[in-house]
């Protein structure tokens, strides 16, 4: 199988700016400059069926295609590094191993939308990952490749590379730019949406760091390349975050429809110590978890969301026949309550509700209307919030009652807490 974004990964010398030349670098982002028109990239990322890696799976181009052209206000593109999604560390890849791949794909969607600045908002507790982008960016101005007139055009484009807050809800997109201004990470209320008013009251596109990575070998090889890699209506491959009760955890570069059955157990290497599979979280915390009759699904963010889960940001956590299913949505909800902003009293005071509802079933001291009372809380939060955060504490927690409800219903009634 042919890799996209992960070709370089194990190879410390594409980490340099000159080796990464040598390999073919940069010369999808002079194609763009030289050879096209900000429209005529833009319809190859839409044709290419890209979507966003990050989580919410929208179409790439088309997200592109919303920056008014009439708009006399300065447009902005901001990265979004800020992988904080439990089960999930591909961005940590490419910011370490292949930062210039990511700083390319910069160059190509700031010369579609015609921005000419840029932020990548990494996120606060990735050190090495910011000091080897922030490098990789220090070359590209050095060799001409960033800053004014960039390769002997006349487009100018500045990099700013951002650390981050140190908080899960500034990887939600209108969190992360409240933040990049320099305030709280409070979620806002849309519309209007970044496209229109975003980076300090400006059109701004908002993307994934996978994302953007895609974008040079679009560009250097055709959308019609790059869809034949994928499947329906999810081009090319992506990356999965394997993590959990296998053989071997990881992250596989494989293209969007490959069953999750052949994920877990051809590339992963099966269930640790020949055990049975018992859930499988196929896109991060905040995805549905999945029962071991569901893992024939393919790993597309269409097919996922057929059967209730979602493709999210590709952190597959595996859990075999030992796993406590209560302590695993309890760790879940504990996650939760503490990363909620508190901006929305649904979410806010919900988390924690739930929290530490799962949290007495766990040790065994739940009252027997405990269950129903957590039922109502959690449809409480769902659709109540200003952000998705609401909806992900919803659909996450209410997959493990909903799909295991005889193991909560037992601690209920025997009051026993499992320590195993």
């Amino acid at each position: 199988m042919e890799k996209v974004v992960s070709r370089h990964f194990g190879q410390d010398s594409t980490q340099s700016f000159v080796n990464y030349l040598k390999d073919n670098g940069y010369r999808a982002a002079r194609k763009a400059l030289t050879e096209m028109t900000p429209a005529g990239v833009i319809d190859e990322v839409k044709n290419s069926n890209l979507r966003g890696l990050g989580g919410a799976g929208f179409p790439t181009g088309l997200k592109w295609s919303f920056i008014p052209k009439d708009n006399p206000k300065p447009k902005y593109l901001v990265v979004n590094a800020d992988e904080g999604e439990p089960g999930t560390f591909k961005d940590k890849y490419i910011l370490e191993q292949d930062p210039h791949a990511l700083i390319e794909g910069i160059i190509i969607t700031c010369f579609a939308i015609q921005s000419h600045k840029a932020y990548v908002y990494v996120r606060g507790e990735y050190a090495k990952a910011f000091g080897s982008l922030q490098n990789a960016v220090n070359e590209a101005y050095k060799a001409g490749f960033l800053g004014a007139g960039i390769m002997g055009t006349g487009f100018n484009i500045d990099v700013v590379v951002h650390p981050g807050a140190g908080a899960y809800i500034c990887g939600e997109e209108t969190g992360l730019l409240e933040s990049l201004e320099g305030k709280k990470g409070f979620p806002r209320l849309k519309p209007p949406f970044p496209a229109v008013v975003g980076l300090f009251g400006c059109p701004t596109v908002i993307n994934n760091v996978e994302t953007i990575a895609c974008v040079p070998p679009i560009i250097n090889k055709g959308s019609e390349w790059y869809v034949q890699l994928g499947c329906a209506k999810n081009g090319g491959n992506r990356l999965f975050c394997v993590s959990g009760h296998v053989q071997r955890p990881g992250i596989y570069e494989l293209p969007l429809g490959t069953p999750l059955r052949e994920i877990i157990y051809d590339h992963a290497g099966g269930i640790l110590k020949g055990r049975q599979l018992k859930a499988v979280i196929p896109g991060g915390i905040s995805a549905p978890v999945l029962t071991p009759d569901q893992i024939d699904v393919k790993m597309d963010f269409d097919s996922l969301k057929a059967i209730g889960s979602m493709a999210g940001s590709g952190g597959v956590v595996v859990m075999d026949e030992t796993t406590d299913m209560v302590f695993a949505a309890m760790v879940a909800a504990r996650f939760f309550a503490h990363e909620s902003c508190g901006q929305c009293s649904p979410c806010r005071e919900g988390s924690g509700w739930v929290y530490r509802n799962l949290k007495r079933i766990y040790e065994g001291t739940a009252r027997p209307y405990d269950l129903i009372n957590l039922a109502g809380i959690v449809n409480n939060i769902g659709g109540n919030t200003i952000c998705a955060f609401g909806d992900a504490v919803t659909m996450c927690l209410s997959s493990y009652v909903s799909k295991f409800r005889h193991e909560f219903e037992s601690k209920i009634k025997g009051r026993v807490c499992n320590t195993n």
